[in-house]
């Protein structure tokens, strides 16, 4: 507010000439208005900013200040937007399972569906402390370099452990760009890409998105089978191949040492690309992590994809894509043509907090978090909802939850959703028709105190839905 009268003599005499006057008309100068009220040119500037940014006056630098032109008074009836639907016709691929799978609901729904970890488990404040050192390099704010900063890179080939070099990456801001650079890179509209199946929904999305067709091949609890991969790629002559090895999304398998070499052998075979997604390495909790498949790739067959937001925070958006020859050109451009370089700020920091003690502090400190919440929801949903089968992952975000024949996913999560529980249906995971009725439980952003309250509101919903005894 202005509180002295030279300033208030100003506003008064703006908003008269405003109101006797028409949009475009030019207000008194400031020389005049500070001779004529004995104003100082900042009382003068102040005055204006303020009817500037009520929207009644134009300042026009070099020009002057002019009235605004007012808006016009709101239709009599609410305008009609249908005639967008003829236009653009069908939606975007997997526009509505990617909004529900990302919405946001009322803060008392316990919250089985998302596929990120709360904030109990995120390092906010090694993230903050990182962030405020990088804010203050100005490098971070200038143009970075089109394949992200050379410190980055060197770490997320580190990080592989052998196959790729730093030279090799490219930053993308997340996962889903990169997958969808790979997509777009390495594939034509109307060829088809192999999944399995079930497989990360966003990566189908992303697929089709980019023209292509998806086919899921079968998994079992040890990954793909090489026998049907090798006879897709034969029936199909796909040359793309997306697969995710260790704790697969949404059912986390993790493929077995027996089938790497055999999957390696079959997409060379093919001469084809496997677009490797290990989003969920650092999520291993039982055991230890096998290591990427590209570090096995002589050939450059292996297209290697590692994003940080499901290890770190859902705001960390930083992946890298990996690959040679080529194909690592083909990656660069899709990711050039998308979004030119990466945030400089969000790089510099994460380069910060990787290669801060924070890093395996946070590591830690998450895997034990998490597999209290995994165990507590595995044995809450053993003790309330004793008709199903609970497979225990031994890492990743999921469980994987087979229903009786005969469910009705829709109808389940309708009931559990009337119950204040947020799950996931099992039908958007695959290409084609689902082998089964599932649901996909997310325990990453479920506080295993709360893993019992929760179980017991599904096993009403299941029952209500005809999917368990009476």
């Amino acid at each position: 507010m202005i509180h002295d009268n030279a300033a208030a003599r100003v506003t008064e005499e703006l908003l008269a000439v405003v109101d006797a006057g028409n949009p475009g008309d030019k207000l008194p100068s400031v020389r005049e208005l500070m001779a004529r009220h004995r104003a100082s040119p900042v009382t003068v500037q102040t005055a204006v900013q303020q009817l500037a940014a009520r929207g009644l006056v134009e300042v026009r630098p070099g020009r002057g200040t002019f009235i605004a032109a007012q808006r016009q008074p709101a239709a009599a009836t609410p305008p009609d937007l249908s005639w967008q639907s003829v236009v653009l016709a069908d939606g975007r691929p997997g526009e509505d399972e990617l909004a529900a799978l990302l919405a946001t609901h009322r803060p008392e729904a316990l919250p089985l569906s998302c596929g990120y970890f709360d904030q109990q488990l995120q390092p906010l404040g090694a993230l903050g402390a990182a962030m405020a050192r990088a804010a203050r390099k100005p490098a971070a704010w200038g143009r970075q370099p089109t394949e992200g900063l050379p410190d980055l890179r060197e770490w997320f080939a580190n990080e592989v452990g052998g196959g790729l070099r730093a030279a090799d990456f490219t930053i993308c801001s997340g996962g889903q760009p990169a997958l969808a650079a790979a997509f777009r890179g390495l594939g034509r509209p109307g060829e088809v890409v192999l999944v399995e199946a079930p497989t990360y929904l966003g990566a189908m999305a992303a697929a089709r998105d980019a023209g292509l067709r998806v086919v899921g091949v079968p998994t079992d609890e040890h990954g793909v089978r090489p026998d049907l991969l090798a006879a897709a790629f034969r029936t199909t002559g796909a040359r793309l191949f997306y697969c995710q090895p260790l704790h697969a999304n949404p059912h986390g398998a993790v493929l077995s040492a027996e089938r790497r070499a055999a999957v390696l052998d079959v997409v060379a075979e093919a001469k084809a690309f496997l677009i490797e997604d290990d989003y969920a390495r650092g999520l291993t909790l039982d055991g230890c992590a096998p290591p990427p498949l590209s570090v096995d790739d002589n050939d450059g067959h292996v297209i290697y994809v590692r994003s940080l937001t499901k290890v770190v925070a859902p705001g960390m958006r930083l992946s890298a894509i990996g690959a040679r020859g080529v194909a690592a050109a083909r990656l660069r451009t899709a990711r050039l043509l998308e979004d030119l370089f990466v945030a400089g700020p969000l790089q510099h920091a994460a380069v910060e907090f990787l290669t801060s003690p924070a890093w395996p502090r946070h590591l830690r400190s998450l895997r034990t978090g998490l597999r209290q919440r995994r165990d507590a929801l595995v044995e809450a949903l053993r003790t309330h909802i004793p008709w199903l089968d609970v497979t225990v992952p031994s890492g990743g975000l999921h469980l994987w939850l087979r229903l009786p024949d005969g469910s009705d996913e829709p109808t389940i999560t309708a009931e559990a959703m009337a119950r204040e529980l947020v799950v996931y249906p099992g039908r958007p995971w695959f290409a084609a028709e689902p082998t089964g009725q599932y649901l996909r439980l997310s325990f990453g952003g479920l506080a295993a105190d709360l893993a019992p309250v929760a179980a017991s509101r599904l096993a009403d919903a299941l029952r209500a839905a005809g999917s368990g005894p009476t």
